[in-house]
């Protein structure tokens, strides 16, 4: 993987959302959220930097990496033309405009190079990309729930801003790693979730720094 900066994230219209994903009656700790057992220690802090709070409001009961893995195995193999919800993120007390997405895509192919350069590539899965508002891990995925087809699955988790958020403060480069670390730990998710083999070829803490140019 070059590394390089890549175009816009197509994440088009949502499939899922409104108040299932929220749960409105408790405040939890970032590692509570989605479910449970899908927000890493790394994950939540990166979170507590992003959203500006260390609480959050509970998700909603259906708002798991183990509902969306169920339906992207029954999409399978055609791929999304828009991204599908996970789990929305709502900070508590934290900056304005700053909840979060969190989203799954059945890719075909990868992702086309580039346009904005404030992007950067990662040498983590097929592909990841970092921008100061949101990220996406991509990777390969054999498994048995996706065996309606002999296509390897390639799927695309990624963490934004349903609406433009504030220009984030701080140092730029810090940020991007906070938003791939919890795109991450997402992914890592989806590909146990699913059973992929070696877990889509993501490794178990994110990779964080920028892919070397080839030779």
């Amino acid at each position: 993987m070059t590394m390089a900066v890549v175009g816009s994230l197509l994440f088009g219209t949502m499939a899922c959302g409104g108040d299932e994903d929220r749960d409105g009656t408790a405040e939890v700790a970032g590692k509570q959220l989605c479910g449970g057992e899908v927000v890493s220690a790394e994950a939540s802090r990166a979170l507590e930097l992003i959203t500006g709070s260390s609480k959050f409001e509970a998700s909603g009961k259906r708002s798991t990496v183990r509902r969306a893995a169920e339906d992207l195995a029954e999409a399978f193999p055609i791929p999304s033309v828009a991204r599908k919800d996970i789990c929305r993120i709502f900070g508590v007390g934290g900056t304005p405009g700053t909840s979060l997405r969190i989203s799954w895509r059945v890719a075909d192919g990868l992702p086309s190079d580039p346009s904005r350069p404030e992007a950067t590539v990662l040498d983590m899965g097929e592909r990841t990309v970092a921008q100061v508002d949101s990220a996406y891990v991509q990777f390969a995925c054999r498994s048995d729930r996706l065996s309606r087809s002999s296509r390897v699955g390639r799927i695309s988790i990624s963490v934004w801003h349903r609406n433009k958020r504030p220009e984030p403060e701080g140092d730029l480069e810090t940020v991007k790693r906070a938003y791939v670390t919890v795109a991450h730990s997402f992914a890592l998710a989806m590909a146990k979730e699913l059973g992929c083999e070696k877990n889509g070829g993501l490794p178990e803490r994110p990779v964080l720094d920028p892919a070397q140019p080839s030779a």
